[in-house]
């Protein structure tokens, strides 16, 4: 299990939804949130891709913020 935390005035809230629900099959995850961040905790399916999911859930998160324009 891995905490991330994804500042809001970096990241749009929506982006962090949808990147949970796309990548809902590699890995369980639990939303909250902070004053300052999206926090999502990550426990991968498959321990030996841990790292790479992890890694690559917080790429997709930035991508599909960029897709949105950023934060307003």
């Amino acid at each position: 299990m891995t905490e991330l935390r994804f500042p809001r005035e970096v990241y749009v809230g929506e982006a962090v939804d949808e990147a949970v629900k796309t990548w809902s099959r590699f890995a369980e995850f639990e939303l909250s949130e902070t004053d300052d961040h999206w926090v999502v905790t990550v426990t991968p399916k498959h321990e030996a891709a841990a790292r790479q999911i992890i890694g690559e859930f917080g790429n997709f998160v930035l991508g599909l913020t960029i897709d949105r324009g950023g934060v307003s």
